[in-house]
């Protein structure tokens, strides 16, 4: 995936301090925070976006949670390279993985509905998984399946956050 000056290709384990460092601007307001050592475990998952000079100016996730289901997690944008099309990159990325994967539809928890609005994500109150997947999925010890379940769990974590979901 390009954009003008942009590239989203595969995190590697060399980029995950520069991912880390760009988060860190966020933990507390939007981001929870995450120790270094389950951003390492997570590098398969992140695509990160890098710049002309390839310094890394954005990171997103995507998370495998069922069959058919998956969570964009962690969308971040260093603060120099915001309102430039690099969140639209890595979203973009990220479905395009959804779908070489066989992901169907992809869920987030986000306080930027406008911006994933954008990219077909929708406003969802319930939790669009039949009552036996949902007696799987609640197995998890992920915190963003919990979220995605609306478990009282996570409700500290989540409050105000609007659950979106987009089909491909």
């Amino acid at each position: 995936m390009t954009h003008p000056t942009i590239i989203v290709r595969a995190a590697t384990t060399a980029d995950v301090k520069d991912i880390q460092a760009i988060r860190q601007a966020h933990i507390g307001a939007v981001l929870l925070g995450r120790e270094l050592v389950d951003m390492y475990e997570s590098v398969p998952e992140f695509l990160v976006a890098v710049d002309e000079n390839n310094f890394v100016v954005g990171a997103g996730g995507l998370h495998v949670m069922w069959e058919d289901l998956a969570e964009v997690r962690s969308i971040v944008v260093s603060d120099l390279a915001r309102s430039k099309g690099v969140g639209r990159a890595i979203v973009e990325g990220l479905v395009e993985k959804a779908r070489e994967l066989g992901i169907k539809r992809l869920f987030c928890l986000t306080f930027e509905v406008e911006f994933f609005a954008k990219s077909g994500f929708e406003i969802i109150s319930d939790v669009p998984v039949d009552a036996q997947t949902y007696a799987e999925m609640v197995r998890s010890n992920d915190d963003g399946v919990a979220e995605f379940l609306d478990l009282a769990r996570v409700k500290q974590n989540t409050l105000g956050n609007t659950r979106m979901l987009k089909r491909l």
